[in-house]
């Protein structure tokens, strides 16, 4: 089999080799060992040298103008032993490696520092997920470091992110994906940028990438504080069936089947159906009769030697009820429990499907192309209650926010290794659009979900974004790496108001365009310790119902970064990553849910500081840390009225975790979220919280036993809080204070996966 794959490597590499005269070079490809599936993204050193790279799409890499001898290749990929072999070079002859990695643990000591990996810590792998507290994809989004989120309506909506002193609502400022289709809602019906990521199984997550700030060409709406990728799994190595219960009334259940078996795998075809149904009561005083049903298909070949076609469709569903958001005084007063609720009639449902083709192909000159085309229907329903009696004493503050979306989205790059006085320059060029058609979204008072009182608006909206990019990264010397970007996007907004008061046609249109820059300095000291800067200008864009009225500066602003910062392995198995980091925007949006308009909030700044730690203690046993503190504030008020509510100002995740491809696993885990203001002059304040998760695993042949455990403290905390001024029916004049969502109890899970 060996023989054979290497057959099929000189074939797709044979079209692109190139002689170098007096010197040698190595062209190599990193495949699974278990699907034979290429590996992007895979670490390779040469021993000895400080030539270092990462492998395409393709799991191809190159390296040049190498002297006649033996080379000792090393090769490491997350959540894959490492492989060494030796290679002979000869003068003016293309030498092919072709490297299969097997399942295993991966070694901190063989991450490199590398021009051309601009972040070894910015991918998280499925070995990282699965050790983890998590009931849904959503939760995932913890593991980036300084990221933390916030349920606050029953376990079906999407979760409140905060990052870099950001409250990002549901995700006005980061751009969220899962292989390359957008997550984040255009112009949706509960808020600007809504991302709900529970359409996603969690097992089926191969890894995530991230970074923070406005510096990637590829990254456009949203992406301030920054982006967020997820990757799902080309392959299983195996079926499952995983079943779970725990407190609360929860119950899930998991299908993962391998579909073409062993000897597709063989011929780098792979395909997969996954499903998931989850159903829990919740730990509330009324029950949350929450369910969700996904399910996932997957398929990954290798085409003529020279094509990786991807092709997924999934659907999904979800419906909850909810308690929402409650008062301090509801519960001081001895009106509710802590767990209680004022209107027990909140709620919704979701809906999402999609089709997703993506095409990436080989060329004959060495270039890399790629094609992608995706589909997304989607339905949102969601009944909430922020301020009880305040407008409507007799009837109460209700609000149903409802809507029914198509996406049509194409994206496509080209890249390409080039020259440029004699140094290598790797070229990118990419463009596309999504064209999001709203039907029906509406925002209406409501009772008890079942009555209608009133609408407050109601429309369709259209919403076209055109971009291109263009990224140019020259390796100047073997130590400094300058990447220059440039992003241009396009915006059409329509919008068709039901409630015109003549009842006529009434649309209203704008256009808007936004210019990109980005400039990305890398300099590898040594092998051990990479300095970088970057700098650009990102945004995030106004909801179509504003930009048709707003001023052409308040449709997409801009934002400013800038990162300063270093990578550094004092010691083999220790990673160590820091950023000094400023932000600025030029209009921060508040969206008023109850009112369905979107606010402009005027400039902010925000400057601070991320440390991350690495530090791999044994074979098994890996230790983490990170510390995240921003100084969030708005540009254009006075000092002591400038607080940014609910901004993060200190933030802390770690952990350790004892990792083993058989017998036990576990990780022991904290969170620490820092006091904040809850309003403009810090007059009330958002209680933070200190919290403990544990996970325990044991594998025994072909049965994996798991037991999780959150909030081991059994801490009373606040999982979502606001300032709100409310009234309650018994009360005659309203109160603002904060009101929260409390945080889970002390929970407890088990769970068996069988493997066949």
């Amino acid at each position: 089999m060996k023989k054979l794959l290497l057959i099929a490597f000189q074939l797709v590499l044979i079209s692109f080799e190139v002689a170098f005269a007096h010197n040698g070079s190595i062209k190599g490809g990193v495949f699974g060992k278990a699907d034979n599936a290429p590996l992007a993204g895979a670490t390779v050193v040469i021993a000895g040298t400080q030539k270092a790279t990462t492998t395409d799409v393709f799991g191809t890499y190159t390296f040049t103008e190498l002297p006649e001898g033996k080379y000792e290749i090393r090769v490491s990929y997350l959540g894959y032993k490492s492989a060494i072999q030796t290679v002979e070079v000869k003068d003016s002859e293309t030498t092919l490696v072709a490297t299969q990695l097997e399942h295993g643990e991966f070694n901190l000591s063989e991450v490199a520092i590398t021009t051309n990996q601009e972040k070894p810590l910015s991918t998280i792998s499925a070995v990282d997920i699965n050790l983890r507290p998590i009931q849904n994809s959503q939760e995932v989004l913890r593991i980036v470091p300084g990221l933390f989120i916030a349920q606050h309506a029953g376990g079906g909506k999407a979760e409140q992110i905060f990052l870099r002193g950001f409250d990002i609502d549901h995700g006005t400022d980061i751009n969220i994906s899962v292989d390359g289709m957008p997550v984040n809602m255009v112009s949706h019906a509960h808020g600007q940028g809504y991302a709900d990521l529970h359409f996603l199984i969690p097992e089926t997550i191969e890894n995530v990438d991230f970074g923070k700030g406005v510096y990637k060409a590829d990254k456009g709406n949203f992406a301030t504080a920054g982006y967020v990728d997820f990757n799902t799994r080309s392959s299983l190595s195996n079926s499952s069936l995983k079943l779970e219960a725990g407190r609360f009334d929860t119950y899930r259940a998991v299908g993962m089947f391998d579909l073409l078996g062993d000897a597709a795998k063989q011929k780098q075809q792979n395909a997969y159906l996954a499903t998931e149904y989850m159903f829990t009561n919740g730990y509330f005083d009324s029950p949350q009769n929450f369910n969700r049903l996904n399910l996932y298909g997957h398929y990954q070949g290798v085409l003529n030697g020279n094509k990786i076609l991807t092709a997924s469709v999934s659907t999904f569903r979800s419906k909850w009820d909810a308690s929402g958001q409650i008062p301090v005084r509801a519960i001081e007063t001895d009106l509710i429990s802590r767990f209680g609720s004022i209107d027990n009639t909140e709620g919704g449902s979701t809906s999402r499907q999609n089709i997703n083709l993506h095409l990436q192909t080989l060329l004959d000159n060495g270039a890399i192309l790629e094609n992608q085309v995706y589909l997304i229907n989607y339905d949102f329903e969601l009944y909430s209650n922020f301020t009880f009696f305040l407008n409507d004493s007799t009837n109460g503050d209700q609000i149903r926010q409802k809507e029914s979306r198509n996406i049509f989205g194409y994206k496509g790059s080209y890249s390409k290794e080039l020259t440029l006085f004699n140094k290598p320059l790797r070229s990118e060029a990419g463009l596309g659009l999504r064209y999001d058609i709203v039907q029906d979204s509406e925002l209406s008072r409501t009772k008890g979900r079942q009555v209608t009182l009133s609408n407050v608006t109601k429309g369709d909206i259209e919403e076209l974004n055109a971009f291109a990019y263009l990224s140019e990264t020259l390796e100047l010397s073997s130590k400094l790496t300058l990447n220059a970007a440039l992003r241009f996007d396009q915006f059409q907004f329509d919008y068709i108001s039901h409630l015109a008061e003549d009842s006529t046609f009434n649309r209203q249109t704008a256009a808007q365009n936004r210019v990109s820059p980005k400039l990305n300095v890398y300099y590898t000291y040594s092998p051990t310790l990479q300095f970088y800067v970057s700098t650009g200008m990102g945004f995030h864009s106004n909801d179509t119902r504003v930009s048709v009225v707003a001023d052409k500066d308040e449709i997409l602003p801009a934002a400013y970064g800038t990162d300063i910062g270093f990578i550094y392995k004092p010691f083999p198995n220790l990673i160590l990553q820091t950023a000094l980091w400023a932000l600025d925007l030029d209009q921060e949006f508040v969206y008023v849910g109850d009112e369905g308009i979107v606010e402009p909030s005027g400039k902010t700044r925000r400057y601070g500081l991320d440390v991350s730690a690495r530090y791999q203690l044994h074979n098994y046993i890996f230790a983490d840390a990170d510390v995240s503190l921003a100084k969030p504030r708005s540009r254009e008020e006075d000092e002591g009225e400038n607080y940014i509510p609910l901004a993060p100002t200190f933030t802390s995740t770690g952990g350790i975790t004892y990792r083993n491809n058989k017998g036990l696993n576990g990780s022991l885990r904290y969170r620490y979220l820092k006091d904040r203001p809850a309003n403009e002059d810090n007059s009330l304040t958002a209680e933070g919280y200190f919290l403990l998760d544990a996970v325990a695993g044991y594998t025994i042949r072909n049965l994996e036993f798991k037991l999780t455990a959150e909030n081991l403290l059994n801490s009373n905390w606040r999982e979502a809080q606001f300032e709100t001024e409310s009234r309650l029916r018994t009360e005659t004049e309203s109160v603002t204070e904060i009101h929260f969502t409390p945080g889970t109890p002390f929970f407890l899970k088990a769970g068996i996966t069988y493997s066949f």
